[in-house]
């Protein structure tokens, strides 16, 4: 009769060898044993139904070989979605979604509840044990809220003021997988929407993280001829950003890694979320498959 322990062995050596990385991954295992990563998920990696299912199969395959992968996701788009079913207008101002009362009560619905349990439900499917929260519980993040973007008052919408991982840490020592929703609360109780690579940036820091593993729609950081550049110092990054070849969206995404770094995570990488298995590639692969920012 198998056993379950076996039964785990031999699904993790079956995802490794789908993912075309089984002889590279054993011995990244050992380097990466006991530690934690940080991986924010959103983008297309999360509207895709396949990449959905294999992201939560690779999250149970770190968990089972002994790493300890901590989820924070986003979900503007289905926030979006569903403020039109509501006729609740929303508007952007430099990236950030005024957030006023209506919308906060929308965004903690759609966050905290439908995206989270989602994410805890496919993890589950895939073989792992997950648990939803946001940052509210616990204390998990405090938040404050942002500066008036052009004169124009957010609303509700706040930056992480402090981060205390504690329930983490609780966790890490269980076979369960945090799967953190971005919102957080305010010395006064009220509620904050909080940008989703902030939340996942302070996450790791507060937990020193080994990786920090930012999931986006763009192979990584590209230099000037469109060519993907594999890593760079946190010197470098700030050289690049100066020079314009990060500009746009790019430029919080970097900015978030290198706050990471500078706070005790070992590295932060910016990794293409549409590509299958892209965080085991990333993790159990010298070659990895994103743009690499460390100290």
């Amino acid at each position: 009769m198998t056993t379950a322990t076996e039964l785990k062995v031999r699904r993790r050596t079956e995802w490794l060898e789908q993912a075309g990385i089984l002889t590279e991954a054993l011995p990244n295992m050992r380097r990466y044993a006991g530690k934690t990563v940080v991986i924010k998920y959103g983008g297309h990696a999360m509207g895709d139904a396949t990449l959905a299912q294999k992201f939560a199969r690779d999250v149970v395959l770190l968990k089972q070989v002994g790493i300890n992968p901590i989820v924070v996701h986003g979900g503007g788009p289905q926030i979006g979605r569903m403020l039109d079913r509501l006729g609740i207008k929303s508007e952007f101002i430099n990236g950030l979604r005024r957030t006023d009362a209506a919308t906060m009560e929308i965004v903690e619905m759609v966050l905290a509840g439908k995206i989270n349990k989602e994410i805890v439900s496919a993890i589950t499917d895939a073989g792992g044990r997950a648990v939803g929260l946001s940052g509210k519980d616990a204390g998990l993040i405090r938040a404050r809220k942002v500066e008036d973007e052009d004169g124009v008052d957010m609303g509700f919408v706040g930056e992480p003021a402090q981060v205390d991982p504690t329930i983490l840490e609780v966790l890490r020592s269980s076979d369960i997988i945090p799967v953190i929703a971005p919102i957080g609360m305010g010395p006064d109780g009220q509620t904050y929407n909080i940008n989703a690579d902030t939340s996942a940036g302070g996450i790791a820091a507060a937990m020193k993280a080994k990786r920090f593993l930012l999931l986006t729609d763009v192979p990584g950081v590209l230099d000037k001829e469109g060519q993907l550049i594999q890593e760079l110092s946190v010197e470098q990054a700030s050289k690049l950003e100066a020079d314009g070849v990060i500009s746009g969206g790019m430029i919080p995404k970097v900015e978030t890694c290198v706050n990471a770094v500078q706070q005790g995570v070992d590295a932060a990488v910016i990794v293409d979320g549409r590509a299958a298995h892209a965080v085991l590639l990333e993790i159990f692969t010298e070659h990895g498959s994103g743009t690499l920012i460390r100290r």
